[in-house]
C-alpha cells in the first residue's frame, strides 16, 4: 500500500461517531488544523478551522502530501481499531 492509499483509507474509515477534527501535517511542515473534510480521488479537501493568514478556509491536499494526521479529541482504542489499527493502547 502506498502512502497515498494509507492515508486515503484512513479517511474513508473515519468512525461516524468520531469528530471529523484533527490536525493534518503536510510534507512541507505545514499544520492544517481542520474541522471537516471530503474525500475524492486523489485529494482530501479539510475545512479549516479558523481561516489562515491569507484567509483560505478550505485547503485541498494530495494524499501523497500528508506527513500525518493528530487526533484532538479524547479517543478510545476502538475508535483507532475501525481505522485499521491493530494492538493496545494504554489504560
Amino acid at each position: 500500500m502506498t502512502i497515498a492509499e494509507t492515508y486515503r483509507t484512513l479517511f474513508a474509515k473515519w468512525p461516524t461517531d468520531l469528530p471529523r477534527r484533527g490536525i493534518v501535517l503536510s510534507r512541507q511542515g505545514e499544520v492544517n488544523p481542520f474541522k471537516g473534510f471530503m474525500l475524492a480521488e486523489g485529494m482530501v479537501l479539510l475545512e479549516r478551522t479558523n481561516p489562515d493568514t491569507l484567509g483560505a478556509r478550505f485547503v485541498a491536499m494530495h494524499y501523497e502530501e500528508v506527513a500525518g494526521v493528530k487526533f484532538v479529541d479524547p479517543l478510545k482504542a476502538t475508535a483507532f481499531e475501525a481505522m485499521g489499527f491493530a494492538g493496545k493502547l494504554s489504560q
